[in-house]
């Protein structure tokens, strides 16, 4: 019985993981939502899990975590946020190199304190409005913006999926990490800039002149003008959020607080909020919970991870997260990976897989969501971002990152 469920959770896991990989499945019409939903039935109704121990497998913080940051992170997009900060910054710039690091700067500040998914998700079509009026080629402004939102995101444990998820199970403080990340993340930055003022050198030359905007509203997808009272609002409750996670109190309570304050109004109408979750995520999140917990109690897992943790190092650990992660997805990754970390110094490791679970996203077009995203935006706008397009950027800057963080990592926990 223990060898047939140990096979049974392999074989579920390798599927959901093709799936993964390749983002839908080869022969049905079947996304990553349906692979985890299918692959967490199949995993309780094969009798690896029985209901009450698959429903013990969630961990329901970090749902309830994510939910309340989409909650919240939709409420900035209905008030006009995006649309605001854009157009504050354009009335401003003089230069494509300015756009350019207005861009990276916005997107990594965003990503830093709201869900960088759902962050690309609304500024990208406003990049692209903006490039449309100014004349001049969207590609490295919305490079910028995808990658600026992976490194962005990577500063707090609030930024992505995959960080709420590891800052669930490791309890790590969010101050202590965000102390540790923020230098490399602020590098990252700084070197996305570089990196792509050189790259694009010739179409980041001369000064921006933005013609009228026509038909503003359509470019803009649909972002709703500007409420002064609601903006009001919405900032001091994220702000408020953002202290207590400062504070240590628990996050999953403190968001969902703040995302019941915005919730409360007489002004919006509560389905315009929701329109903004992705319920998808959520959903991949679940199911993924029960497959990596049937794998997890077959013994699979301890028998083959349990012998690479045993003799695992840093470097080693950091450059598994990095190849994983651009396998199957950050978010399978870390939930594999989770079990390599050892007893000894885990915060130093929760707080590396973390970081570079994220820089990984910047390797390739398909190492994370928000990449994903920005394309699928692009090309329904008649724009190609081709593959080469973006390694060639984002190679050097994950390549330099995770040299950096090495040193960076040895410096400060001698690991």
């Amino acid at each position: 019985m223990v060898i047939s469920a140990t096979i049974i959770s392999g074989l579920i896991l390798t599927a959901v993981l093709i799936i993964f990989t390749l983002g839908k499945s080869p022969v049905f019409r079947v996304d990553r939502a349906g692979a985890a939903i299918i692959g967490a039935t199949m995993t309780v109704a094969t009798g690896v899990l029985t209901f009450a121990q698959a429903t013990r497998a969630v961990d329901y913080r970090t749902i309830i975590l994510l939910f309340a940051m989409m909650l919240i992170t939709s409420y900035m997009n209905i008030i006009g946020l995006f649309e605001h900060l854009s157009n504050c910054a354009m009335h401003r710039l003089k230069t494509p190199r300015g756009l350019l690091g207005v861009v990276i700067v916005l997107s990594g500040l965003l990503s830093a304190v709201l869900v960088n998914d759902i962050v690309c998700l609304l500024i990208t079509p406003i990049i692209i409005s903006v490039c449309r009026r100014a004349r001049i080629n969207p590609v490295p402004y919305l490079l910028a913006a995808a990658m600026a939102s992976n490194i962005g995101s990577a500063a707090t444990l609030i930024g992505n999926p995959q960080n709420i998820l590891i800052g669930s199970l490791s309890h790590l403080a969010f101050a202590w990490y965000s102390l540790i990340a923020l230098p490399l993340s602020l590098m990252g930055l700084l070197l996305t800039y570089v990196i792509l003022e050189r790259v694009y050198a010739q179409e980041l030359r001369g000064s921006l002149v933005f013609a009228p905007d026509q038909a503003g509203q359509a470019d803009q997808a649909g972002v709703k003008p500007l409420h002064r009272f609601l903006l009001f609002k919405g900032v001091v409750v994220l702000l408020g959020v953002l202290t207590g996670f400062l504070l240590g109190i628990d996050p999953a309570i403190v968001a969902s607080l703040g995302a019941t304050v915005l919730l409360i109004t007489r002004r919006l109408k509560p389905n315009t909020i929701y329109e903004g979750i992705d319920f998808n995520l959520l959903v991949i999140f679940v199911g993924l919970f029960v497959i990596v917990g049937g794998v997890e109690h077959s013994g699979l897992l301890k028998r083959f991870l349990g012998e690479i943790g045993q003799g695992a190092h840093l470097p080693v650990f950091m450059l598994l997260t990095l190849v994983l992660s651009n396998i199957v997805s950050n978010v399978p990754a870390v939930m594999l990976i989770k079990f390599v970390i050892p007893a000894a110094h885990n915060s130093v490791w929760w707080a590396n897989l973390a970081l570079f679970s994220t820089f990984a996203g910047n390797l390739t077009i398909t190492g994370s969501i928000a990449n994903l995203i920005v394309v699928e935006i692009a090309k329904k706008n008649g724009i190609t971002i081709r593959f080469f397009d973006h390694l060639r950027i984002g190679f050097p800057v994950t390549l330099v990152l995770v040299l950096v963080g090495m040193g960076y990592f040895k410096v400060l926990f001698g690991v």
